[in-house]
């Protein structure tokens, strides 16, 4: 593939210029009015009692940062090493999140969630592809479908035609019945039509790759949500008779009767259970949503009427089931709720209905970028590609395709025959390991493929809100840099200046009422009022209370002011004092402090207590130094009607 600089890029930068209101300037370069507020609303996104103090405050700070980036930017820290590598992979972490249309994601989040508000009760009728001998007969498929229809047309019976015609060989028993079904259960063609459908009445006909489908609505309920259990599974054998099921019944009876007297259900399921992976873990399944068992199981499943509860032994196609109701989770009924909409969000991305979310990126790449195809021979491609993958002679006509030959065109890069055998080389077999593709699919796919990588490497010029947050993290990024060189570095290297300056401003380094504190930091609650009757009992002993719960407690001892004492409230310290616990609600941890001494009169800070201090003062003056000489190097000029009418 070749490339050059796409006028897509050009294009774009000249409407973003075209559109924006420069705020102020600052040497040769402009400061756009959107920028300033997207970053002033980030910071100050409460209502302010002075909105042109707080305009003006923030302006001067942005100002300065601007001009720091400037001048790293012009220094070119943005070629450093680790400020490629760390934007390298940002971009790689976040591009996926941007790989779509967001109203797209919006709506199918939407209607997810509508959808996951009730269960819908289903029966299918399914007409393969492949007639009785095992081969693929779509006529005859058609002619059985088409008669199925004749018939439900009639009126005749779902479920009596399900149990006569129905390819799917469960049918024979359960008449076609699903169960209930919800969002995610199938695949999404199939709910959407499920969705579609009325209570009591059949769908139209909907075509797979193995068939026709065709569903009925047979009721439908509030959502049940999910539910935690767990299972013992005494497995029906291969070719199990009748006496084989007894003899598994009566060791079902037997296991039922243990767990009515109190035997332990964890124990029972590792040592009898034939479901393997549950049984490692005391039979405890993955959260059991709707749909996702036979309805015999599920039926019984969902009988369980409260949590601890077990049901009698009873059977399925696999084998006789005790189940056990741990709890009930119930569906989210909240629209608003921002971790079942994300939780929505990550299964809309990894399931079918996604494959539509693509449809938005070729819609942008061929009308924004531009997407052109060559007119070629398709009988010398597939020639060409049979003899250079296949090893196949070739054939005359596909002589006419060489390694330039050009296919298409994204934008200004071009995609010849050399990039087509490259991909077709990876992608042209099928993943469930049936053969390869026809050519044609192949062909398309790699369009589509290249449309997807020229919109995922030009992000930046389709996406605003990608273009933003990249270039907020990339200047973040070296505003550190150049900080770190120019202020934070010399700050604290710098021995004798802070020496000097501490000197010079002593009476400015004075201890406030202080204490000598041990904060204790617990995880949670039970452990804080522990330790606090442990330490309580002996003051002195705080280490070895510490080292005795060093799980679950971290000790930090330092010099507080009094204001900065923890959960001290109105109490005057005194030496031994021990604060009552202080929960955190973010996280449940708590912590209180112990006041080992107690110094109530202000004191000199010794070089030592307050080198933090002076080295914050230092780096003051550092900084303000180097913003003068920043505005002499790019002078700034500020546009007072623009910031007038943002400041009202």
């Amino acid at each position: 593939m070749k490339k050059s600089i796409a006028a897509l890029t050009i294009a774009c930068f000249i409407l973003l210029s075209a559109s924006s209101q420069t705020l102020f300037t600052y040497g040769k370069y402009k400061a756009d009015v959107n920028d300033f507020l997207n970053a002033y609303n980030k910071n100050n996104p409460g209502p302010t009692t002075n909105k042109s103090k707080a305009v003006n405050e923030y302006l001067t700070l942005y100002i300065n940062s601007k001009l720091k980036i400037r001048e790293a930017y012009d220094r070119r820290f943005d070629t450093l090493p680790q400020i490629i590598s760390e934007v390298a992979n940002l971009r790689t972490q976040i591009s996926e999140n941007y790989m779509s249309d967001p109203e797209l994601v919006k709506r199918m989040t939407g209607e997810a969630f509508n959808r996951s508000l009730k269960d819908i009760r289903v029966a299918h009728i399914f007409i393969s592809y492949r007639n009785a001998a095992g081969f693929v007969d779509t006529v005859e498929a058609k002619k059985k479908r088409d008669a199925i229809l004749q018939r439900l047309k009639k009126g005749d019976d779902f479920s009596l035609v399900a149990k006569e015609n129905s390819d799917d060989p469960s049918a024979k028993n359960n008449k076609g019945e699903l169960g209930y079904i919800t969002v995610f259960t199938l695949p999404y063609e199939f709910e959407n039509v499920i969705y579609a459908t009325p209570v009591g009445k059949y769908s139209s006909e909907i075509s797979s790759k193995v068939g026709y489908h065709i569903f009925k609505t047979l009721g439908e309920r509030k959502a049940v949500g999910k539910i935690k259990a767990q299972q013992i599974l005494l497995a029906f054998p291969p070719d199990v008779d009748e006496a084989g099921k007894k003899q598994l019944g009566k060791l079902a009876d037997s296991l039922y009767k243990l767990l009515l007297a109190g035997e332990n259900f964890n124990r029972l399921a590792s040592s009898f259970s034939n479901d393997y992976v549950t049984a490692a873990n005391g039979g405890i399944m993955a959260d059991a949503g709707v749909g996702q068992y036979e309805p015999a199981f599920e039926s019984a499943l969902w009988a369980i009427s409260k949590d601890g509860a077990i049901t009698k032994p009873f059977a399925t196609s696999y084998g006789l089931h005790i189940l056990k109701r741990n709890s009930v989770k119930p569906v989210v009924t909240d629209p608003n709720d921002k971790g079942n909409l994300l939780e929505l969000e990550q299964r809309i991305k990894t399931d079918s209905r996604w494959k539509s979310s693509k449809d938005f990126i070729y819609n942008q790449v061929k009308s924004k970028a531009g997407f052109k195809k060559y007119p070629i021979d398709n009988d010398g491609v597939w020639a060409m590609s049979d003899s250079v993958l296949d090893q196949k002679p070739m054939l005359p006509v596909g002589r006419s395709i060489i390694a330039s030959t050009t296919f298409f065109t994204i934008g200004d890069s071009t995609y010849d025959a050399t990039d087509w055998v490259n991909y077709a080389n990876t992608y042209r077999y099928k993943q469930d390991g049936t053969g390869a593709k026809p050519w044609p699919q192949v062909m398309d796919e790699f369009e589509k493929f290249a449309m997807l990588s020229f919109y995922r490497d030009r992000l930046e010029d389709f996406n605003e809100d990608f273009r933003n947050q990249m270039a907020e993290f990339k200047d973040g990024n070296i505003f550190f840099e150049i900080m770190q060189q120019e202020v934070w570095n010399k700050a604290q290297s710098d021995s004798a200046t802070l020496l000097a300056l501490y000197e010079t401003n002593k009476a400015k380094y004075k201890w406030e009422k202080s204490a000598d504190v041990i904060v204790l930091f617990c995880s949670d609650q039970t452990i804080a009022n522990t330790a606090y009757d442990l330490l309580k009992k002996n003051p002195a002993d705080w280490r070895n209370i510490v080292e005795q719960h060093s799980e679950k407690i971290v000790a930090d001892s330092s010099r507080y002011e009094w204001e900065q004492i923890p959960n001290l409230n109105k109490a005057i310290p005194k030496t031994g004092m021990i604060t009552s616990p202080l929960l955190n609600t973010n996280d449940n941890t708590a912590s209180f402090a112990y006041l080992a001494q107690v110094y109530d009169k202000p004191m000199q800070r010794s070089y030592q207590d307050a080198k933090g201090l002076v080295i914050n003062d230092y780096q003051t003056i550092l900084e303000d130094k180097w913003n003068e000489a920043l505005r002499k190097k790019y002078p700034v000029t500020i546009d007072q009607k623009v910031l007038s009418s943002i400041s009202k």
